[in-house]
């Protein structure tokens, strides 16, 4: 593995308590930095951070409340400043053609996934602004470029996603702070539980390399982007499907 520079930097990642999350956090830690992992689920936050150490905190946030989210980060401000935010957490909300799933479905994909990442952000921006220096990077999915069928709710809240990306980089350009996301292939974590093996089958098929992608090697690029080696990028999208996008 190479050691990014991340020495006393701190970040929050979203859904850190497993899969590309936990990834992050562990490269993070790895590479010096504190974590704090937000995740609804306390359990999984106790057993994440401590297999993570001492440099590892965790909070239960339901990240779809402002309320809750705009208290977590005060909270987490005071402890320390936060450097880095990792908008990780997202739901797949299963499978199905579009006209098929409910509205009560598709607005809980849609505010897990976009509505979130916003208000951590709304949340969060202005603190990282007042310091004058941050990260952030957005979780997206190849799904957000291309449109998966039978997820038209997961595709349409990683589209916005993306578009969120760039429409924050261009806003803080000049503030010290960097706004990007990736957009990985599918990865065999917890969140396949969600979805059909028909579907499944139908991503892998699709993959040139013609396999998931590893949480690590997504959590490299996440560390990269986190980093003040990137330093000229800012509303930028990092592939990472495979050879399933080239663009």
């Amino acid at each position: 593995m190479n050691r990014i520079d991340l020495n006393g930097r701190k970040a929050i990642i979203t859904g850190g308590a497993r899969g590309i999350g936990f990834a992050t956090a562990q490269r993070m830690v790895d590479s010096g930095a504190f974590v704090e992992l937000w995740d609804i689920d306390a359990a999984a936050i106790d057993e994440a951070t401590g297999a993570l150490g001492e440099k590892a905190t965790g909070a239960v946030v339901e990240l779809t409340d402002e309320s809750a989210v705009a208290a977590a980060a005060r909270k987490a401000f005071e402890a320390r400043p936060v450097d880095i935010l990792v908008n990780n957490a997202g739901i797949t909300g299963g499978n199905a053609k579009t006209w098929e799933l409910t509205p009560e479905v598709w607005r809980r994909t849609i505010e897990v996934n976009l509505v979130a990442p916003y208000l951590v952000s709304h949340a969060l921006v202005p603190l990282m602004m007042a310091a004058g220096y941050g990260r952030i990077v957005n979780v997206a999915s190849i799904a957000g470029k291309e449109g998966n069928p039978n997820a038209s709710h997961y595709s349409a809240s990683k589209a916005g996603l993306i578009a969120l990306t760039k429409s924050l980089g261009k806003e803080l350009a000049g503030s010290g702070i960097l706004v990007n996301c990736v957009t990985p292939a599918a990865a065999r974590t917890g969140i396949f539980d969600q979805m059909t093996q028909e579907h499944i089958d139908y991503m892998l098929s699709k993959i040139p390399l013609n396999r998931f992608v590893e949480p690590a090697e997504v959590a490299a690029m996440i560390a990269w982007l986190s980093s003040e080696d990137c330093s000229f990028t800012t509303g930028g999208v990092f592939d990472i499907s495979g050879g399933r996008a080239v663009y």
